[in-house]
């Protein structure tokens, strides 16, 4: 019998045209979809977190493909992340859960991808908006990639739950120009260079 009980969905797509500078043809699109569903483990510590890791992963496997079609495809996405956000009677180790349940069926469905997954974590009250970090998938040295992307909901996480979130992006910085490892430049294909 599975862990997660999900009371709801998000999805959210930006298509970021420009910051100022000169408008793009083609918006740099970032995506998140995240859920909120009850924490199991609210209210008292348990030794062994195996079991949410378990269906958590697997339910990480169903939203990977919803964020992937979201944003047009896995051969769209250059930049990822994820965050969880863990509710008042939770602990940050129920918000690591998602490092592992999160991040591997993201790095599966993303042929190129080898670098780690950022991420953050925090516990919070309902509405707090998380800042999840993203870099790019095949080399976490490229700094044209390191963005961050807003994540929250209102009323969640309630005081028994959690969010869980993943987040995409098919690009860079809309008018990223410090330099640095060229994402065209990544050669020893390690994760980081």
């Amino acid at each position: 019998m599975s862990l997660i009980k999900i009371r709801k969905k998000l999805l959210n797509v930006e298509s970021i045209y420009h910051e100022s500078g000169p408008a793009r043809a083609e918006p740099i699109k970032m995506g998140c979809i995240a859920v909120v569903i009850h924490n199991p483990y609210a209210g008292r510590y348990v030794e062994d977190l195996s079991g949410l890791v378990k269906d958590a992963t697997a339910m990480a496997e169903i939203l990977v493909p919803e964020l992937l079609a979201a944003l047009g495809g896995a051969d769209k996405i250059q930049a990822y992340g994820k965050g969880a956000i863990v509710g008042l009677n939770g602990e940050l180790e129920h918000g690591a859960i998602w490092h592992e349940s999160g991040g591997w069926p993201m790095r599966a469905n993303l042929p190129l991808a080898k670098s780690i997954v950022p991420a953050a974590k925090v516990v919070a009250s309902a509405g707090t908006r998380l800042q999840i970090p993203l870099h790019h998938i095949e080399a976490c040295y490229v700094r044209s990639h390191f963005s961050t992307m807003d994540v929250g909901a209102i009323d969640s996480p309630r005081p028994d739950e959690l969010l869980y979130a993943l987040v995409m992006s098919t690009g860079s910085r809309v008018h990223e120009r410090l330099g640095g490892l060229r994402a065209e430049n990544v050669t020893v294909k390690d994760g980081q260079r």
